[in-house]
């Protein structure tokens, strides 16, 4: 266990520490990898003043262990477990009303797991592991993972983008076993699921789901609703690029796709798996935030 004098403490900035009190005592020390995996140990055993401070010191935390490497599997499981209990007495708090939705798939799953046989699972858990770090770190809430897919919400668009982004860049920096390729498609969409016992319900589950299916590994789309609940509230740098207007499986209109578009994420991807004959591609549009035709 990571261990500090009282006078190396005292010479931490505020920045050091993932979880400031009211009265300025300072707990959670997060100033390297040694005392990041002993705050994710630990963090559990802090009484938190409210719900707010706990977010907060939770946030720092899983920014710290991202900048150190770490992928806290085992603390993020947690968390969900214990917040599911502790706001529901053991149902899962998941919210209600306006939503943005995000769901990935692994792309080519089926070779990889040819490839790498039992050690598939081990692989399938560190991506989960990544994107869970990436969902509970923008705010977000796990509503369901099964085989190489993922389901999560926002209750705000530009939260489900940026964790988009910050998992893809975190997955493009791992190197795998046998340098295998792990490539996961993204689709976002925004709408009002209905919430029943075992899940969301909906046109705009559905609507997000074929999103996803449309995209490419790496690439993340979202849909025009999507990118009009997002707009302002993005960081500078990530911008949406229109791809043009698609009718997707199973759905009687057709879907403006925007991709997704950030600082280390590719660019450059085939038309989307949308049924070329039934496309009605627009021309690309602009964006302030990219500036790309």
């Amino acid at each position: 266990m990571a261990t500090m004098k009282g006078s190396e403490r005292a010479k931490l900035p505020d920045s050091a520490f993932a979880y400031i009190d009211s009265t300025g005592r300072r707990r959670l020390p997060i100033n390297d990898e040694a005392h990041v995996r002993n705050a994710l140990a630990r963090f559990n055993q802090v009484a938190f003043e409210d719900d707010a401070t706990r977010e907060r010191a939770r946030s720092r935390l899983l920014k710290a262990a991202k900048k150190h490497g770490i992928v806290p599997v085992g603390f993020i499981d947690g968390q969900l477990r214990s917040e599911r209990v502790r706001a529901t007495g053991g149902h899962a708090p998941l919210p209600t009303g306006s939503l943005t939705l995000l769901l990935t798939d692994i792309e080519g799953s089926t070779a990889l797991l040819s490839r790498l046989g039992d050690r598939y699972g081990d692989l399938l858990r560190d991506v989960r592991g990544i994107l869970r770090q990436a969902v509970v770190g923008a705010g977000g809430w796990e509503v369901d993972a099964r085989a190489d897919e993922y389901f999560a919400v926002f209750k705000w668009a530009g939260d489900a983008v940026h964790s988009a982004v910050d998992f893809q860049r975190a997955l493009a920096e791992r190197t795998w076993p046998e340098r295998v390729a792990v490539k996961v498609r993204v689709g976002i969409h925004s709408g009002r699921p209905t919430l029943t016992d075992t899940g969301y319900i909906g046109l705009s589950v559905h609507t997000a789901a074929r999103v996803c299916s449309a995209a490419h590994g790496t690439q993340i789309l979202v849909s025009s609703t999507t990118r009009a609940a997002a707009r302002g509230s993005l960081r500078p740098g990530v911008g949406f690029h229109s791809l043009g207007r698609f009718r997707l499986a199973g759905l009687a209109q057709g879907q403006t796709l925007f991709q997704v578009e950030a600082d280390g994420l590719p660019t450059d991807f085939p038309p989307p798996r949308a049924d070329a004959s039934r496309s009605t591609r627009s021309a690309p549009a602009v964006t302030p935030a990219t500036g790309r035709r």
